[in-house]
């Protein structure tokens, strides 16, 4: 260890991204990232920003992302945060929302970042368990609390929250901030989106790394009271001035204008989720309901790790967590249909293998 850190880089537990394998043919379903490419507009906007003018800061609000978000969602710009990816904007969130003296609340089984912010941040934390069957319960999250954090659909589970649970909560815990964390919400939930003119402590937080298919631009951003909003900025201008480029910005916008490349692009990958969920079952994974872009899947005879293992060894990559509860659940994202079949051929034969063995 060296001997120059700080004692907050000593104790620092840091999250551990999705691997991103260099294997020759590779089918990759472990990052959750769309596997079809961003609108054709998208990349046109790209193109026609690339000049002379990148040897200037871009704007430092990216107002102009800021009017595609506000006009898509129905509110004000000023109810709207852009940052450096969903992560950054979450990360500013816990530093402006959550530091305070009562523990925030959030599952126990959930986006593993969480707890990384709370040690970076030094916010006390309690975590609140997901039922037997992996779901969010309400109930469980009225008690006295320094903010409620989660995502919906959930991560790594894929389980939705209703809109109307979400709007139960807000009703009920007015003292203290609830951040709905939609990284996935594209894929079959109602975003809370809906509810920011109604509740003044609800701030939504999204990203164009998975429906739009631009993991790649790092763009993310929160919806709110223009109150909370003023906490994001004030987090952000004491940090980074310039979170998001010239090609970020006009690439953000372009996607946002484009809602039938969107809108075909989510469409397909629902599709294709219900047909590997159908294919999975088929071979005897308990397939949990998923309203993401990936699927949390375990066997009834077969350990999730040596699963893992077997798929990588065949040069398909899914998630793999050893983690308590969940250490039998592979995440597989969904691939095109292609990969996707390669994936339930290679589990057909595994699977046959373990059973005849």
């Amino acid at each position: 260890m060296n001997p120059y850190w700080s004692a907050l880089v000593r104790d620092l537990k840091p999250y551990v991204p999705g691997e991103q394998p260099k294997l020759d043919n590779l089918v990759k379903l472990n990052t959750n990232e769309n596997p079809y490419p961003p609108s054709p507009k998208v990349l046109a906007a790209i193109r026609g920003e690339l000049g002379a003018s990148l040897r200037l800061y871009p704007d430092p609000n990216a107002e102009l992302l800021k009017q595609a978000i506000a006009r898509y969602h129905g509110v004000a710009a000023n109810q709207v945060f852009v940052g450096n990816g969903s992560d950054e904007v979450l990360a500013h969130a816990f530093q402006a929302l959550l530091k305070q003296t009562r523990p925030i609340l959030f599952p126990d089984i959930t986006y593993s970042f969480y707890p990384v912010y709370c040690g970076l941040y030094d916010i006390a934390h309690e975590t609140v368990p997901l039922t037997e069957s992996f779901e969010i319960r309400i109930e469980d999250y009225l008690r006295p609390n320094g903010g409620v954090v989660f995502p919906n659909p959930n991560a790594p589970t894929g389980r939705l929250l209703p809109l109307a649970d979400i709007e139960t909560l807000l009703s009920k815990n007015r003292d203290s901030v609830v951040i709905v964390d939609e990284a996935y919400i594209d894929f079959g939930g109602e975003s809370a989106a809906a509810l920011v003119n109604r509740f003044p402590h609800l701030l939504v937080i999204q990203t164009l790394s998975k429906s739009r298919s631009l993991a790649g631009l790092r763009v993310g951003f929160a919806l709110g009271e223009p109150g909370l909003i003023e906490a994001l900025e004030r987090v952000k201008g004491s940090f980074n001035s310039y979170p998001l480029d010239r090609l970020a910005i006009v690439g953000g916008v372009a996607a946002f204008d484009d809602r039938d490349h969107f809108e075909w692009s989510r469409q397909a990958i629902m599709w294709t989720r219900q047909w590997l969920s159908r294919g999975l079952a088929e071979l005897g994974f308990e397939v949990l309901p998923s309203a993401a872009n990936f699927v949390f899947v375990r066997h009834p005879t077969h350990d999730g790790a040596e699963l893992a293992a077997a798929l990588r060894e065949r040069h398909i990559i899914v998630r793999h967590f050893k983690l308590p509860r969940i250490d039998q659940f592979l995440r597989i994202t969904v691939g095109t249909e292609g990969e996707c079949q390669i994936l339930l051929d290679a589990l057909s034969e595994l699977v046959a293998g373990q059973a005849a063995a």
